[in-house]
């Protein structure tokens, strides 16, 4: 069994299709095919199905699928190490953001990244913070930045902390409290609410807020995207609460500190033991050495932010 050919086998899986595999793997079609073909004979047992449109896996190909993504992965960690050891910082730095951050220009900060260490691939993605925590576990994410609430912590990663701040009341300029300088939640009563949706750990934090108040909550518009609520919110269509740094992307809503709103701790995340090279190199460039976390073992919690 030779490493190219699990290579080709994983893409063969993960396009669903010999040709486009072939492409992926910049070699031929027949080359990739004798390849396969060879580890079947090998392995004694079909690893693919040819359909009318696609390719699937066999029962014995999805057997190997997991164990070879965690073989190339094994290896591929070893040359990026053996490279970091002769001072060269190479592989992929694949980094999750939440939709709301603000802590850090998150372009900018790629673009210098890449500035000084060109051989990383850098791989961005957006989603929420309990989702990616679980994901530099398995291994999946190197780094992410994750919205807290004030009193926790990441669980299963080391963490440091970019920026603590109380979330705002965002009105539009036509709304009946757009003149006031300072808010109470019970001000807020009656009010539609603009939030990101009930199944995403972002929400608990404010919900938890007006439960605390004993104010009741009419939230008619769920959004993933700070710049969906912002929209909203300028329409006059609802009103919300998001961190400052948000409200200042746009002009046509009035951000108003508010008595009693949760506060927001974003933080840098990556792998508690075993960061790659590149994620070091990350951590690093934002401040301070990956072997310094913030916290590993604080208690898990559901109130993180998207």
């Amino acid at each position: 069994m030779e490493l190219q050919q699990l290579r080709y086998a994983v893409a063969i899986a993960e396009t669903g299709s010999f040709t486009r595999a072939a492409e992926a793997c910049h070699v031929t079609q027949s080359a990739l095919s004798h390849q396969v073909a060879a580890l079947e004979r090998e392995l004694g047992a079909r690893l693919f199905v040819r359909g009318p449109r696609e390719v699937r896996e066999t029962a014995a190909g999805d057997a190997l699928m997991a164990q070879a993504r965690v073989a190339l992965a094994a290896v591929d960690r070893a040359r990026d190490d053996v490279a970091a050891a002769e001072g060269v910082v190479r592989g992929t730095l694949r980094l999750g953001v939440i939709p709301t951050v603000v802590a850090i220009d998150v372009p900018t900060t790629v673009r210098a990244f890449r500035e000084r260490f060109p051989e990383v691939r850098v791989e961005v993605t957006v989603g929420s913070s309990d989702e990616m925590v679980a994901q530099i576990g398995r291994g999946e994410l190197d780094v992410a930045l994750l919205g807290l609430h004030a009193d926790v912590a990441p669980v299963g990663a080391a963490a440091r902390e970019l920026r603590r701040e109380r979330l705002v009341t965002i009105v539009s300029r036509a709304h009946r409290l757009a003149s006031r300088r300072r808010l109470r939640i019970a001000e807020l009563a009656g009010s539609v609410f603009v939030d990101f949706p009930a199944s995403s750990p972002g929400r608990v934090q404010t919900d938890m807020a007006f439960a605390a108040a004993d104010v009741p909550r009419d939230v008619a518009f769920e959004a993933w995207h700070a710049e969906h609520v912002l929209g909203i919110v300028a329409a006059d269509l609802a009103v919300a609460m998001v961190a400052p740094g948000v409200a200042v992307h746009s002009p046509d809503v009035v951000a108003i500190p508010t008595t009693g709103a949760p506060e927001r701790v974003e933080h840098l995340a990556w792998h508690p033991s075993d960061p790659s090279p590149a994620a070091r190199a990350f951590v690093e460039i934002l401040g301070g050495p990956a072997a310094d976390p913030l916290a590993c073992s604080a208690r898990r919690s559901a109130r993180m932010d998207p």
